[in-house]
């Protein structure tokens, strides 16, 4: 039996028929120039990442050595476990000072500590009664450093590509 075709559902779909067409639009009026520097710079940054891949072995290392490289990023794919970091780079704390620095409960950052511990990321040092945990390795900042530019530019190129868009629909 055919489905019968509500106003609301043909709105539904013409609504998405139109959005289709207003962005292949959009993507036909990108002007020449932005497309070539886009893939210049899309050349540049493959080439350099290339480059820094075929740098550092990540190219030739076994899947065990990648699987331990992944379980040292999944480490920090938590936002709890880069503030405590984030905490950590002003100098040693105990967890008392980390829960009051970062708001989390004692709980969860006596788990983060644990498996920021465990990844060799953080360090622990008993002092009385207290364990104090400080920053193992620093160049994890360095890392954070790069992670950060690298969504700044990701950033900057989604505004001006929204600026573009913005100038064809008000050209309209």
């Amino acid at each position: 039996m055919p489905s019968k075709a509500t106003p609301k559902t043909t709105r539904k779909t013409s609504r998405k028929t139109t959005q289709k067409a207003t962005r292949k639009s959009a993507q036909k009026a990108t002007s020449k120039t932005a497309a070539k520097s886009a893939q210049k710079a899309s050349e540049k940054s493959t080439s350099s990442t290339s480059q820094v891949i075929d740098d550092c072995g990540v190219a030739q290392l076994s899947p065990a050595a990648l699987s331990l490289m992944a379980g040292f990023f999944k480490v920090l794919s938590e936002a709890s476990r880069l503030q405590i970091v984030c905490v950590l780079k002003l100098g040693p704390k105990n967890v008392t000072e980390i829960i009051e620095a970062t708001g989390l409960g004692q709980a969860n950052v006596s788990k983060h500590l644990k498996m920021l511990t465990q990844a060799g990321i953080v360090s622990r040092q008993p002092q009385g009664v207290s364990v104090y945990y400080q920053i193992a390795d620093p160049s994890v900042f360095a890392l954070c450093e790069l992670v950060c530019d690298s969504l700044s530019i990701q950033m900057e190129r989604q505004a001006q590509q929204f600026e573009q868009l913005e100038v064809i629909r008000q050209a309209r």
